[in-house]
């Protein structure tokens, strides 16, 4: 009786009714599966993001860690390694692997520094450095991570932290790792990096009145950058000093070789001896610009001080409303459409020049040569009154006599 009562409703039920009915159940059928879905897509990338640190640790551990000094104990994180100095309260070194994930990875800093549970001595605290006057410079940077939360938070233990001046830490330093970062993206290959403090006896300590640890001040920092996974591997040391820097990174590329000679570390030991010592002895900082990198093409600025009063591109914006020389190579030319003005980069290609020299269209006759195929890729020097346009130094060229090969120019 009652079915044919509940089928009589049924059968009285609008279709219009009856189709809503069906289609609130189905949606909630979609998204109950589509919830499932996610969560399983979740547990999947936990499950493979734990795979690939995994995999980082492995091969640190098997070619990318410096030989350890007798009593040194490594303190292991998700994706980095490193030796603490308990003597100047930051690490003697810190080793990680940048991987193509940091590409996609878009996780947020998150700016909660902590002391390391692992490192059993203690570390520094915040207390150390707040109002330092120093950063707390990380030795892997956050961005290197991003990929995965928990190695992320690792990166904000104070073992992974030195004192580094704000001009460095947020300027020069910041481009080094970026420029690391580039040709990770560009050529989708990861690297091996040990960066750490230049640590010795008798360096002054941050000074505060409630700072609880002795944290030592470096007067310099490094990175070793390795590419080890090709047929052909490579790499390349860099040294800074502990305030600013006008350069731009590639000015401040040493061997590894220096370095180890600086920090009394061995690099990469257990690779094959002869392979050792041909990528220790490389500093060739245009094998690291891959393909589509903006900055590809750039030239190291001239060593300064340039003889004979003259000047390089970076030292360019010291001398604005004066008439001098500067020297650099020119990495690119440019031919505007608008002005027919002829554009000559030094140094580093368009935007990113630090100065440039402009031949305007009404001046191209005072030239018995093409200067925009004929400077291209040489070292050159320009005399004339450096002005400013749109933040960047500038020389207008009236005449080829105000042109001449730096080789010229220095004989």
């Amino acid at each position: 009786m009652r079915k044919a009562i509940l089928l009589s409703v049924i059968m009285v039920l609008p279709a219009s009714a009856w189709c809503q009915y069906d289609l609130d159940a189905n949606l909630r059928r979609l998204e109950e599966q589509q919830q499932r879905m996610l969560t399983d897509q979740a547990r999947l990338r936990d499950r493979l993001d734990s795979a690939k640190l995994a995999i980082i640790r492995r091969d640190l551990r098997a070619k990318g860690l410096p030989k350890l000094a007798e009593g040194a104990a490594v303190v292991e994180h998700p994706g980095h390694m490193l030796v603490y100095s308990e003597p100047h309260e930051q690490p003697e070194w810190v080793a990680h692997i940048a991987v193509p994930d940091l590409i996609t990875g878009n996780l947020a800093r998150i700016d909660s520094f902590v002391a390391d549970p692992k490192v059993l001595t203690g570390t520094a605290i915040t207390a150390d450095y707040w109002n330092s006057g120093y950063d707390r410079g990380h030795m892997v940077p956050s961005a290197d991570m991003r990929w995965n939360m928990e190695a992320l938070r690792a990166t904000y233990y104070y073992s992974n932290v030195s004192p580094q001046k704000p001009e460095l830490n947020r300027g020069a330093w910041a481009e080094l790792e970026d420029w690391a970062r580039r040709y990770v993206n560009h050529s989708k290959r990861r690297i091996f990096i040990v960066t750490g403090p230049v640590l010795r006896e008798g360096l002054p300590t941050l000074q505060k009145a409630d700072r609880k640890n002795e944290v030592s001040i470096p007067e310099m920092h490094w990175k070793v950058i390795a590419d080890l996974d090709g047929d052909q591997p490579q790499a390349i040391g860099f040294v800074m000093r502990n305030g600013p820097q006008s350069d731009p990174p590639i000015s401040y590329a040493v061997t590894v070789d220096s370095v180890e000679r600086l920090t009394g570390l061995d690099f990469f030991h257990m690779l094959d001896d002869a392979i050792e010592d041909r990528i220790e002895a490389m500093r060739e900082p245009k094998d690291w610009y891959a393909e589509g990198d903006p900055f590809f093409g750039e030239a190291e600025p001239l060593k300064a001080p340039l003889p004979k009063g003259m000047f390089n591109t970076v030292q360019a914006k010291h001398h604005i409303g004066k008439t001098v020389t500067v020297c650099g190579t020119v990495v690119s030319t440019r031919k505007t459409a608008k002005a027919n003005a002829v554009y000559l980069n030094f140094d580093r290609v368009h935007p990113h020049q630090d100065f440039y020299a402009t031949i305007w269209e009404y001046n191209s006759p005072n030239f018995s040569y093409d200067p925009e195929a004929a400077l291209l890729q040489k070292k050159v020097c320009v005399t004339g009154k450096v002005t400013v346009y749109d933040d960047i130094p500038r020389i207008s060229i009236n005449n080829e006599k105000e042109v001449m090969l730096y080789e010229e120019a220095i004989r």
